[in-house]
């Protein structure tokens, strides 16, 4: 268990671990009363009472008339026993850098929170609190859980109400590295949601695992103090193929569009840092030469997509959001959409003091890196800008065509600009999220195709929880064997994914970049 005295909860993240212990219990010895489920809206609006209470009994829920609402007959049958996972969800002041102190919420007093190391396929009870004054939710991104615990307000999951306690069982999977952060809407407040310190790593221990490395980094990248800004950030383009006749109508209705009605608010930041500190403040990682060093890298950001090099040394991904890839490769430079994680081999045979940060001159900085130091090296850190490089998920992937799927479903996206001093909405086949009516209906064991069409210049990170997918398409180049939970569509851009419905119940997909989602960029499956 974590210890959550102030000294422990001071330590650095690398060092707060929590190895879970297996754990069997009877399902008829853990009834609890559950808080009641909201929708979105009702998750914003905050409304309280009025709705009957939910008993877990024998892994079924039942409403309770409120004149029978009682508490638990034995409620040490659920309190008796520590749970494997404690989080409280709290207030947290932290030196970013000298004199530059950030006050956000976070989980344990840290920011990232603590690593949690669990095990594939081993049951866990979770404790969680929530020492704030609103509601908030916990999403456990990247495992396939079932919705009532999965931490979405639009799957009905379970809400942690405001000073109030939380304990659920679920199973741990699939293994590899995913993340836990708030899934809650800041629409306009850039002090809620994953624009604050809730996040940590996940890291679901593998039945077997060769550890084919000498040393394990998680870094977790992040920004802070945010500010709508009238300006629309540019993004570097990556264009993979020369446009085709159906790109540049996308591109001249959105230049049509921009001319007609200007974009709305952007979201910019001031601050930024990876394990919560900006670069040359923090402690830097510390490594020797010949050692093969196994980066966990979190792209933690409310609303950035990121790049990541290392000056002298190359990566090899060996797996994309936790999921071991079928061809590991080399490249100079990571590229990592918001909540993305990638795992990369590099090989220390480069001496030296070094910035492994963005390539981004202004961004670093501004804090977006960490110095990686070779044993008895001293000095300032270099930094040397790498070779230019295009990101392409298809490298990792392997040769041969993806099964075809049961079923292909369209999925355009678009924007309508919310002009000066308004925020931009977005939309799905036309639809934002409280357009779009029931949620769309799967068969249980059916294979889908979402056909991803981004008809916006924006690079869209987009989710599908509680499922991994695989990449089948990237701007038309075919692949397979890449699983994800999250991919980046480029501005324009197309790409397929398949997944198999094999995850009952409602099944939430968005775009991770917060105010996007906050803003309609969702849709919600529900698989019978």
């Amino acid at each position: 268990m974590l210890d959550l005295r102030p000294a422990a909860a001071s330590r650095s993240c690398a060092k707060l671990l929590i190895r879970v212990k297996s754990l069997t219990l009877d399902a008829r010895s853990t009834n609890w009363l559950r808080p009641p489920m909201l929708t979105r809206r009702g998750f914003l609006t905050t409304v309280s009472g009025g709705c009957a209470s939910l008993l877990w009994t024998e892994n079924r829920l039942v409403a309770m008339p409120r004149a029978l609402q009682q508490p638990p007959p034995a409620p040490t049958s659920v309190n008796s026993f520590k749970a494997d996972v404690a989080l409280r969800i709290g207030r947290v002041s932290f030196d970013v850098a000298k004199n530059r102190t950030i006050h956000t919420i976070g989980y344990n007093g840290t920011v990232p929170g603590p690593i949690l190391r669990l095990r594939e396929s081993v049951p866990i009870t979770v404790d969680l609190f929530n020492d704030t004054d609103t509601p908030e939710l916990a999403h456990w991104h990247g495992q396939l859980i079932p919705p009532d615990v999965d931490g979405a307000a639009e799957e009905k999951s379970m809400v942690v109400q405001a000073h109030g306690h939380l304990r659920y069982r679920f199973t741990p999977g699939p293994s590899g590295a995913r993340f836990l952060h708030t899934h809650v809407a800041a629409v306009s407040d850039l002090q809620r949601g994953t624009y604050t310190g809730q996040f940590c790593f996940v890291y679901i221990e593998p039945r077997e695992n060769p550890g084919a490395y000498d040393q394990e980094v998680f870094l977790a990248t992040h920004e802070w103090e945010p500010f709508l800004s009238n300006g629309e950030e540019e993004e570097e383009e990556e264009q993979a193929a020369p446009m085709s006749a159906e790109e540049k109508a996308d591109r001249e209705a959105s230049e049509k569009a921009d001319k007609a009605r200007p974009n709305g608010w952007e979201v910019g930041y001031k601050l930024f840092s990876i394990n919560g500190k900006a670069l040359g403040h923090g402690e830097p990682v510390r490594v020797r030469e010949g050692q093969r060093v196994l980066f966990h890298f979190l792209n933690a950001s409310a609303t950035e997509n990121i790049k990541l090099a290392l000056p002298g040394h190359r990566f090899r991904v060996i797996a994309l959001d936790g999921n071991a890839v079928p061809n590991p490769h080399e490249v100079d430079v990571l590229q990592l959409g918001t909540a993305e994680r990638i795992d990369a081999v590099v090989e220390m045979k480069n001496p030296g003091v070094w910035i492994l940060g963005t390539p981004m001159d202004d961004d670093r900085s501004n804090g977006m890196g960490i110095v990686v130091e070779y044993a008895d090296k001293t000095g300032a850190p270099r930094w040397q800008a790498p070779p230019k490089s295009r990101w392409d998920y298809t490298q990792s992937g392997a040769n041969q065509p993806a099964p075809k799927p049961d079923q292909i479903i369209p999925m355009a996206f678009g924007k309508i600009n919310g002009g000066k001093g308004g925020f931009n909405r977005w939309t799905i086949n036309g639809k934002g999220f409280h357009e779009q009516g029931a949620p769309t209906e799967l068969k249980k064991g059916l294979r889908y195709r979402l056909a991803f069409h981004n008809k916006t210049d924006d690079a869209h990170p987009v989710h599908l929880h509680r499922n991994i997918f695989e990449l089948t398409s990237v701007d038309g180049k075919p692949t397979s064997g890449v699983k994800k939970d999250v991919v980046v569509v480029r501005g324009f851009g197309r790409v397929d994914v398949d997944f198999t419905a094999d995850q009952p119940g409602l099944t939430l997909f968005h775009c991770h970049q917060q105010m996007h989602m906050d803003y309609g960029f969702m849709q919600l499956f529900n698989v019978v």
